[in-house]
C-alpha cells in the first residue's frame, strides 16, 4: 500500500483514550474500583433524562430531528438567546472542530493555551493551520501574551474558562478588558465545559458576551452536558454564538450529528433544575471536604472553579498513581501537563471521596511523600 499522506496529518498524534475500568481492573488485579480521573459527574444523570430516553427506545428505527429542534428551544429558552444562536454537537467538542472547519485555512493561525484541550490543536493541524501555543502563567491564562500573539493571520483564538486541568478562571471583568484588545476579526472562542461549578458572580452574561459589539471582537460560547448534567456518555454540547457564525457552522455541520436518545436526554436533564442544583450543591461541598482532607495529610490543594482540583503530592505523581490504581482508587497523574509533583481527582460522591482520602493517606506513607 501506497498512501500519500499529507504532512500536515502525519505529524498529528491520535488522542490518547484512558483504558476501559475493567480492563485495568483485569490489569492490576482489582475489584471495586472508583474513577476520579475525567472530571465526570459522580451522581450520574438525571431520573427523568433516564426515563425519557427508556421511553424513546421504540423510536431507534426513525432518523433523529436533524435540526435538533425541541433541543435547541429549550437551550435557547434556558440562556435567554434566540434559537438561530444555538449550534448542536457531538460534545462540546464537535463545535470546536465547526469553528476550525468553517474559518481556518491552510496557513491561518489559532491561538491557544498549555496546557488546556488537546483537540483545539489537533483540529488546527487537520486543517493545516497554523497553532500558536501560549503557555498559562501562574497556572491561569496570560491574556496579555495571547494579546501580543495576535497577527493578521489569526482566525480564531481558544480560551478554557476554567482552565482543565487547573481549574483557575478570568473574572468577567478581565474578559471585557481583553476582548476589546483583540480584533473584530478574530473570534474569540470561550470552552465553558465546566462553567455551572463556578460561582455565579464569577459567570459572564450570555447575551452581552455573544452581542455583535462593535469595537470589540465577536465571542462563541461553548457548552456541555457532559458534566454538571451527567450525559458524558450521549456525547451532546453546544455553542451560543451570534446568528451569522451559527449559520457558518451549520454549513458545515453534518446532518443528524446528534442522536435522538442524545436529544431527549439532554431535554429531560436541562429540565430537571432540583437535580442539577443537588449535583453543583454536592460538588462544591464535596469540594471543601477534600481540599480540607488533603491538607491534613500535608498535600497542597490549588482553588478550583471547576469539578476537580490539583493536589501537589510532594513526589512523583506517576508513581502515586499507580499506587493509587492498586488499591482501586483511578486519579490523573499530572506530568504530562507540566506538573510532575501534582495529580487531579474529580469530586465523587461522599463513599468516593472517603475512599480517595484513605488511599491517598497510605500511598504517601508508602512511597514516604510526606
Amino acid at each position: 500500500m501506497k498512501l500519500n499522506i499529507p504532512e500536515n496529518i502525519k505529524k498529528i498524534t491520535p488522542y490518547p483514550p484512558g483504558k476501559p475500568l475493567d480492563e485495568l481492573e483485569r490489569e492490576f488485579g482489582i475489584t471495586d474500583s472508583i474513577k476520579l480521573a475525567s472530571n465526570e459527574n459522580a451522581w450520574g444523570p438525571s431520573p427523568k433524562a433516564i426515563e425519557a430516553i427508556k421511553a424513546s427506545l421504540g423510536d431507534l428505527h426513525r432518523y433523529p430531528d436533524g435540526s435538533g429542534y425541541y433541543l435547541t428551544q429549550a437551550i435557547a429558552a434556558r440562556f435567554e438567546v434566540l434559537p438561530e444562536e444555538v449550534v448542536l454537537g457531538n460534545g462540546s467538542n464537535e463545535i470546536i472542530e465547526f469553528l476550525v472547519k468553517a474559518f481556518v485555512r491552510e496557513g491561518d493561525e489559532v491561538i491557544t493555551s498549555h496546557p488546556s484541550f488537546l483537540m483545539y490543536q489537533k483540529f488546527v493541524q487537520v486543517r493545516a493551520g497554523v497553532n500558536k501555543v501560549i503557555p498559562l502563567q501562574d497556572m491561569h491564562h496570560d491574556l496579555n501574551a495571547i494579546v501580543d500573539a495576535v497577527t493578521d493571520k489569526t482566525r480564531l483564538i481558544f480560551i478554557d474558562n476554567p482552565n482543565n486541568p487547573t481549574g483557575t478562571f478570568i473574572s468577567p471583568k478581565e474578559l471585557d478588558s481583553f476582548f476589546k484588545r483583540i480584533p473584530e476579526s478574530v473570534i474569540v472562542a470561550l470552552d465553558e465545559a465546566y462553567v455551572d461549578f463556578m460561582e455565579k458572580e464569577l459567570q459572564g452574561d450570555i447575551r452581552e458576551l455573544i452581542d455583535d459589539v462593535e469595537g470589540r471582537c465577536p465571542v462563541v460560547l461553548l457548552r456541555t452536558f457532559s458534566k454538571a448534567y451527567g450525559i458524558s456518555g450521549l456525547r451532546v454540547g453546544f455553542g451560543l454564538m451570534s446568528a451569522p457564525i451559527a449559520g457558518c457552522l451549520h454549513k458545515v455541520r453534518q446532518p443528524f450529528n446528534i442522536n435522538s436518545l442524545a436529544q431527549i436526554g439532554a431535554k429531560a436533564a436541562l429540565e430537571d433544575n432540583v437535580y442539577f442544583d443537588m449535583v453543583i450543591n454536592e460538588t462544591r461541598s464535596g469540594m471543601r471536604s477534600l481540599m480540607e482532607a488533603v491538607e491534613r495529610l500535608g498535600c497542597t490543594s490549588y482553588p478550583s472553579q471547576t469539578n476537580f482540583f490539583l493536589i501537589d503530592v510532594k513526589g512523583n505523581a506517576n508513581d502515586l498513581y499507580t499506587a493509587m490504581l492498586y488499591k482501586g482508587v483511578i486519579v490523573r497523574s499530572m506530568n504530562a501537563y507540566g506538573f510532575p509533583t501534582c495529580i487531579r481527582i474529580t469530586v465523587g460522591t461522599k463513599e468516593e471521596n472517603e475512599r480517595f482520602v484513605k488511599a491517598l493517606a497510605d500511598c504517601l506513607k508508602e512511597l514516604k511523600y510526606v
